[in-house]
């Protein structure tokens, strides 16, 4: 039977500028490792027709950051996507590293997606919502979608401490819980409109990162999310509700996010969104608007800026970039962005 193997891959970079960094409220220059855009990579991926509407499939997806060459991921080769499995009517079943479900139900309701200014820059888990060690199974029926996954130990590489790698490989006999993960998704598509439920649970393991240090302790994302298409508009908005209980503090949040993206012409692309996070019996909040242009030189290459705000509250200080760190302001300080990049795909 025939088979096919694709090579694709995308380059965007850019320069940011974000304002009152530190506690001497300083200004930042830099070429970020993510972007106004997508998150730069390349990949291979390949499906073998079986017969009787069964497909072998596999992907191998690399992370990369074109301002230093290095490897996204916590340095994995492979690590945006690496799994094998088989596909049909039935839906489609895989086996390795590869997106949670969560991160499918936010896909189209979260317009800003994984930029440089968006809804990561609050819960930097969503730009990474990813597991190792995993089996996952996804099926569309008349519209609807159905996905779960299951992973035995979620994520192996040590990062930093950072959500690119959280030092969690589990998989061992003496605690079966630890470093577990599961996600489940609940989907309904129309012409017009989609709403989608998802929810994502890790588990903590020895030395994990987040203040997950035992397997006693999770980290539970529920989501409820839809959206809509009028013309050249689309709307999405959306709630993501938070039990942390690495968090001593402040465990229970609950994440906001209204958007809208307008195709002016062709070649122009204008979008936006409002993000409004707050911690239950707490002080910290944080609020958060962004807005991005973006240009279509081609089918291939685009050029955009990007422009957002954000005003914290209490004592938290997140950044509005999640471009690396080092950007963060003074706890309970508002803070200031713009971009400016390009991107080519291949």
């Amino acid at each position: 039977m025939p088979s096919t193997i694709t090579l694709y891959g995308i380059v965007d970079t850019g320069v940011e500028y974000v304002t009152n960094v530190g506690a001497g409220g300083k200004s930042l220059a830099r070429m970020p490792t993510n972007t106004a855009g997508l998150p730069s990579r390349w990949g291979v991926r390949g499906q073998e027709n079986l017969g009787d509407g069964l497909l072998a499939i596999f992907v191998l997806e690399s992370g990369f950051a074109p301002n230093n060459g290095t490897l996204g991921q916590g340095g994995r080769l492979f690590g945006r996507q690496a799994f094998v499995g088989l596909s049909g009517g039935w839906g489609t079943l895989t086996l390795g590293r590869q997106y949670t479900m969560l991160a499918w139900g936010l896909v189209d309701a979260d317009l800003l997606g994984p930029a440089v200014f968006a809804s990561a820059s609050l819960d930097s888990y969503l730009a990474n919502a990813r597991a190792d060690n995993s089996i996952a199974y996804r099926g569309t029926f008349s519209g609807v979608t159905v996905g779960a996954m299951y992973s035995f130990g979620r994520d192996g590489a040590n990062g930093g401490p950072s959500p690119a790698g959280t030092n969690c490989a589990g998989q061992t006999a003496g605690d079966s819980r630890a470093c577990r993960e599961w996600s489940a998704l609940l989907k309904y598509d129309a012409s017009s409109f989609g709403v989608a439920l998802a929810a994502d649970q890790i588990r903590g393991g020895p030395g994990a990162f987040g203040g997950l240090t035992s397997s006693s302790l999770s980290d539970t994302r529920l989501s409820a999310n839809g959206y809509f298409n009028v013309g050249r508009l689309k709307v999405g908005g959306g709630l993501l509700h938070r039990n942390n209980e690495g968090s001593a503090a402040t465990p229970k949040s609950d994440l906001w996010y209204l958007g809208a993206a307008y195709t002016l012409t062709p070649s122009w692309i204008v979008d936006g969104e409002a993000f409004r996070i707050t911690f239950k019996n707490s002080d910290n909040k944080a609020t958060m608007g962004v807005v991005r242009a973006t240009y279509v030189l081609s089918k291939r290459t685009t050029v955009y800026a990007m422009g957002g705000r954000i005003y914290n509250g209490g004592s938290l200080a997140l950044s509005i970039s999640g471009g690396g760190p080092g950007s963060t302001p003074p706890p309970g300080g508002a803070q200031t962005g713009v971009m400016m990049g390009m991107r080519h795909a291949f």
